[in-house]
């Protein structure tokens, strides 16, 4: 545990580094933080603070720099959040799509980082289904979505259906069960599996299978904007290894989907600190997020990334007022 002491040397060291992105010294220290202590407490108060985790010397240096537990402990317990005016314009009810592009753009031109935004789930609905026999044993699964969306499957069967047995099945599927949700469609055929034939029960065992993951696949994107801020960025410029890295997370986008998707579990804004679990896979990048709703019910994850030393309580009031746009956007526009 920290006395109000080393509490308030680790904030004004935080703050300063923000501020600066240059190690801290004690002299420095002393000023920022206000305390008439002589340089030698404050350097026995640092040497605490580095023995704890909270801060570490960069290379020769004199000064000090957060470390991820430092940040995290700095996020949780000493973040004040001014209420300072934002100039945010309103983003118009449109379709969706542009609803999540025009939010990501917002996100990086208030934060002058990276904004990012999960698009909204949409239930899982298939309106139509056909099979078509491809060789011996092998299918082509042709699922089209409410919206007119068409996914194709390559599915693998151990039996060899013949095509009017394909026919029966898709036109059970397309009669009972067109614009029902996949889960519902699934307990539904097990329900169903005693009365139809063993073999077209177990090809619509496969199929809603399959549909399940194409129509999965098909939405939950991540639209991000303003990648090029980190260029401008000292602690990514300096260091073309750290930025080469920033660029393949963006690239791949499924570890951002995994931590998107964690933040839509949650209540209001998260942080995640680069370094202090495999949400954030670098050391160097922090994620402020918040889940948005439509209708009061929680429909995706939108956020700012960029480098740890960012000044956190601009960022979540910068998140939290997007949230709140993006959701009476989505609401108003259905």
């Amino acid at each position: 545990m920290l006395d109000d002491r080393a509490k308030l040397l680790l904030k004004a060291l935080v703050e300063r580094y923000i501020a600066d992105g240059q190690p801290v010294g004690s002299r420095t220290l002393s000023k920022a933080s206000g305390l008439e202590l002589s340089p030698a407490t404050i350097r026995n108060v640092m040497a605490d603070l580095e023995e704890l985790g909270l801060i570490a010397s960069p290379h020769t240096s004199a000064g000090r720099i957060p470390t991820s537990r430092g940040y995290r402990l700095f996020v949780d317990t000493m973040l004040t959040v001014q209420r300072e005016g934002l100039e945010t314009p309103a983003l118009t009810p449109d379709q969706p799509q542009k609803v999540i592009a025009s939010a990501a753009n917002l996100l990086s031109n208030l934060s002058h980082f990276v904004g990012v935004v999960m698009t909204p789930r949409r239930p899982s609905v298939f309106r139509h289904i056909e099979f078509l026999r491809l060789s011996e044993r092998r299918l082509l699964v042709i699922i089209v979505s409410p919206e007119g969306d068409v996914q194709n499957r390559i599915l693998l069967t151990e039996t060899d259906y013949s095509q009017s047995q394909l026919l029966e099945t898709s036109n059970y599927l397309n009669t009972h069960f067109a614009g029902m949700a996949i889960e519902q469609v699934r307990n539904r055929v097990q329900q169903d599996l005693v009365r139809l034939q063993s073999e077209i029960a177990t090809l619509m065992q496969a199929a809603v299978q399959v549909s399940t993951e194409a129509l999965a696949e098909d939405q939950n994107e991540v639209v991000i904007a303003g990648e090029r801020n980190l260029l401008s960025v000292s602690d990514f410029s300096s260091d073309m290894g750290h930025l080469r890295r920033a660029f393949e997370l963006f690239e791949q986008k499924t570890q951002l989907m995994r931590l998107l998707d964690v933040s839509s579990q949650a209540e209001g804004v998260r942080i995640y600190i680069g370094g202090e679990s495999q949400m954030v896979p670098m050391q160097e990048l922090s994620v402020v997020s918040s889940p948005y709703e439509v209708d009061g019910q929680v429909v995706g994850t939108l956020g700012v990334i960029g480098p740890t030393r960012m000044p956190y309580d601009r960022m979540i009031q910068i998140v939290n007022i997007t949230s709140r746009l993006v959701s009476n956007a989505l609401s108003q526009s259905k």
